[in-house]
């Protein structure tokens, strides 16, 4: 973790990446570079494991932006005339083993090492019981519910950010109390029902998070929360953070709302056994501080 931010003229490695979801493998490249080593992100205005900047938030080394359309039509060798230009003291460039640049993605490690004077390091495919750790496997695993195994390939519990915005105002009425997000730059999880957990400003709070469309009364999409034990007031395009921590069921359809109600007495039972026995990962709740 570094004190303070460096001036390019300092940094003397670079990790090269698009970093979407900054997962177990990405750490791997990271450990490559020392308290004098920085991140180059080429964004390409599509990462929703972990979107934009919040990839600075989950790693220890200063991150710097290329912003793909400005760079998509350089060749390699101009690509690597950048890097020199906007770090003139680079020496180590630390890269996964399937890292390709330039124009078309016509450079790869081969070309790397021709064209820049310093190390190159290549970084193997990193598996994790046995499962390669791509961000395409944990974008199929959020989509397939199967939000144990994504957190596994992650390091982390998926979380994405949201803001309050209101419901149908039926949950504190007949059922129980949530929290309605609105979501924009976030992979959402398949539909369904889980136990996790709210970051609302600085504290964290079990939950039961449900997503899809609310079956049993009006039909339309929905993402919310209810908090166990704790009611909580919140203002409306208030910013909160979800954690996904396990998944409890399918989505359903209920004739009563009496027979919904009890449902969700059995998530919350279930939610609670989960949020037990689920640890929290150790970069969960100690962010990079600047």
């Amino acid at each position: 973790m570094f004190s303070h931010k460096l001036d390019k003229n300092e940094i003397n490695a670079l990790a090269l990446g698009e970093f979407d979801g900054i997962h177990r493998a990405h750490r791997k490249l990271i450990e490559q570079l020392g308290a004098y080593g920085a991140m180059v992100i080429i964004d390409k205005n599509r990462a929703d494991v972990t979107p934009k900047r919040r990839r600075d938030e989950f790693v220890p080394n200063q991150c710097f932006y290329y912003n793909f359309s400005n760079i998509k039509d350089l060749s390699s060798e101009e690509f690597i005339a950048l890097l020199k230009q906007d770090f003139p003291n680079v020496d180590k460039i630390v890269v996964g083993y399937d890292f390709r640049f330039g124009k078309n993605r016509a450079g790869d490690i081969e070309e790397l090492g021709r064209l820049f004077d310093g190390k190159v390091v290549i970084v193997p495919e990193f598996c994790y019981d046995g499962i390669a750790v791509h961000t395409t496997k944990i974008r199929a695993f959020l989509q397939a519910c199967e939000i144990f195994q994504a957190n596994r390939l992650l390091g982390r519990e998926y979380a994405l950010i949201g803001f309050v915005q209101k419901g149908q105002g039926l949950g504190s009425k007949e059922l129980y109390p949530t929290i309605n997000l609105r979501v924009d730059e976030y992979l959402v999880p398949g539909f369904g029902v889980y136990a996790g957990r709210i970051r609302i400003k600085e504290s964290i709070f079990d939950s039961v998070i449900f997503i899809g469309q609310r079956l049993s009364t009006d039909g339309n999409f929905s993402l919310e929360t209810h908090i166990l034990d704790k009611k909580i007031d919140i203002k409306d395009n208030e910013k909160c953070e979800l954690f996904f921590v396990d998944f409890i069921r399918q989505n359903r359809k209920f004739s009563k709302l009496d027979d919904l109600k009890a449902q969700i007495t059995k998530d919350i039972k279930n939610a609670r056994e989960s949020l037990k026995s689920c640890k929290i990962y150790p970069d969960q709740l100690i962010r990079v501080t600047r």
